[in-house]
């Protein structure tokens, strides 16, 4: 076995008397179940029940390549096992040598320090979280940041790149996220980061070339994007490939990751609070696009660590799967970090109308627009109720068209979307807190709980029993999540068993959403409160921010 840059390649001969098989022949054997091999002069061997095995395990570890079986270095606990010391070349017995010395350290990995240009104090787990990144990257390995939501993975990146910059100088990463995070990774760049210098890689105006690419530290894209335009993303050569909300890859066979496979990156970093969503298999093609190799082929991951634990739930599997991706995955709950965190953190997600809901939004603003224009001020103020309904048919069409009920589809609808998935991912292991403006809003969430059978309460003005409600949903532990319309539980309500509290829509007073959010955030609260506002770009909902920030000042 001789070392190659991030594979252990093993050559391998298979002699019959005077006769040879070929690693393919005994790969093709295999495969098709057959004790018989093909060798070289056209005759045919029979296979040992005991190479069959040993074969088996080399093909489920490693990947064909010509008459080469590449072992991942990542994977290097398996060649211990898989090889006598002589059969390892020198080099590869010094790198193996090395890295069982690195992976002594995985309880105390060394300390970088902090790189100046962050415009930020790092919280403890924060700074570990960097030295960690920074232990991978000396390795030149990747890994999975798997950090609640609301502990800063954004920040702890931010900083990684700034001490990339500081360790290799002038270098480009590429960060891919869901469309609806983009603006979120260019408002923390530019707090945190202003140094770097960030390109945007979206919209139909796109430059359609890697062209000057070279002059950004940071390149922003979408997975939308990355599918489109990977015939000439994948010829860049990037120093970092970040995947935000990595779950979108966590199918091995799905185009999106297939694209980001295909993607050229000196190493590769994966960003999600759920790596496992629905079962183990979850982490398979995460971890396989951020440590390629280290889970051996698809079959054999299933075989082996998803069915035994997913259907039988075997204890030993689990723990002999859980050493071996330990040191790749990094994942801090808040219980786990509550010391450290602020009583409340508040955060927003910037949302992005697809095309049909922004043709909506364009027509009515249009509309309202040129009502506005034609009169004069006190013409204005006259029909302040019309221009009133007009701003609200706005705020309305932010979280969908539905709720004008005037026949649109109910499908066009980014905040639904989003915030369904946000739920889905943390009703698992959080309560939630759902506030809308609009009952008609509720009501389209409450249609998309019950289609996935994730139980809920409801609270609105015309709500009788309103004690019970809140009384089940703080004691019963299958109701994960309450909606409640911000005029009828804005106030006066005790909801702390919820630590999530979701704002789908701004209001003009900043104060009635403190409100709300304070329904978790009070006395009696003993975990940390997490709160997102879901803003729509380029909107009336902008605006509204804007305002609110203005009155707080």
């Amino acid at each position: 076995m001789i070392s190659g840059t991030d594979w252990f390649n093993a050559k391998m001969k298979i002699g019959f008397g005077a006769n040879e098989a070929t690693l393919k022949q005994v790969h093709r054997a295999i495969r098709n179940k057959s004790k018989f091999v093909q060798l070289d002069d056209g005759t045919h061997g029979i296979l040992p029940a005991d190479w069959i095995k040993k074969f088996t395990r080399y093909f489920q570890v490693g990947n064909m390549e010509g008459e080469l079986i590449k072992i991942a270095k990542a994977n290097f606990a398996e060649v211990n096992e898989l090889f006598e010391m002589e059969e390892l070349s020198e080099e590869v017995q010094k790198e193996m040598a090395d890295y069982e010395k690195k992976f002594s350290e995985i309880g105390d990995i060394p300390e970088v320090a902090a790189p100046d240009g962050v415009n930020a104090v790092l919280r403890d787990y924060q700074h570990q979280g960097l030295n960690w990144l920074n232990w991978l990257d000396e390795l030149n390995f990747g890994g999975c940041l798997a950090d609640d939501m609301g502990l800063g993975k954004t920040l702890q990146i931010i900083a990684f790149i700034v001490l990339q910059r500081q360790k290799y100088g002038e270098v480009t990463n590429l960060v891919v996220a869901p469309t609806s995070l983009l603006f979120n990774w260019q408002e923390e760049l530019d707090k945190f980061a202003p140094s770097l210098k960030v390109g945007l890689h979206h919209g139909a105006d796109r430059e359609k070339s890697v062209a000057a690419f070279s002059k950004y530290d940071v390149v922003l894209t979408s997975y939308g994007m990355l599918l489109s335009d990977i015939r000439f993303l994948k010829t860049f050569h990037f120093n970092y490939v970040f995947l935000d909300e990595s779950q979108a890859i966590k199918n091995p066979d799905s185009e999106r990751y297939k694209a980001a496979a295909q993607l050229h990156t000196r190493n590769r970093i994966v960003l999600t609070g759920t790596p496992v969503e629905n079962n183990t298999f979850d982490l398979y093609g995460q971890l396989s696009f951020a440590c390629p190799g280290l889970l051996g082929s698809k079959q054999y991951f299933r075989d082996i660590y998803s069915i035994p634990i997913d259907r039988f739930e075997s204890i030993r599997r689990a723990g002999e799967l859980q050493q071996k991706v330990k040191p790749f995955i990094l994942r801090r709950t808040k219980q786990q970090v509550a010391r450290e965190l602020p009583e409340k953190t508040e955060m927003v997600i910037y949302c992005e109308m697809n095309a049909a809901q922004r043709k909506v939004y364009d027509s009515y603003e249009r509309e309202l627009r040129e009502f506005i224009s034609t009169v004069d001020d006190d013409e204005v103020h006259k029909n302040s109720m019309h221009v009133l309904k007009g701003l609200t048919r706005l705020r309305q069409i932010c979280n969908s068209p539905a709720l004008l009920k005037e026949g649109y589809s109910g499908d066009n609808a980014v905040k639904l979307e989003l915030l369904m998935e946000q739920i889905e991912n943390k009703s698992g292991t959080h309560k939630i807190l759902v506030f809308s403006q609009f009952v008609g809003m509720l009501d389209l969430v409450k249609a998309k709980l019950e289609e996935k059978a994730i139980p809920f309460e409801y609270l609105t003005g015309q709500t009788k029993d309103r004690g019970s409600r809140v009384h089940n949903f703080q004691t019963n532990e299958d109701m994960r999540v309450f909606l409640v319309s911000l005029k009828a539980g804005g106030v006066g309500l005790n909801l702390t068993a919820a630590d999530y509290v979701y704002l789908v829509d701004p209001w003009w007073n900043p104060a009635a959403e403190n409100q709300a959010i304070d329904r978790a955030h009070r006395i009696g609260q003993n975990k940390n409160v997490v709160a997102v506002r879901l803003i729509c770009l380029n909107t009336i909902e902008e605006k509204i921010v804007n305002l609110q920030k203005k009155k707080i000042s």
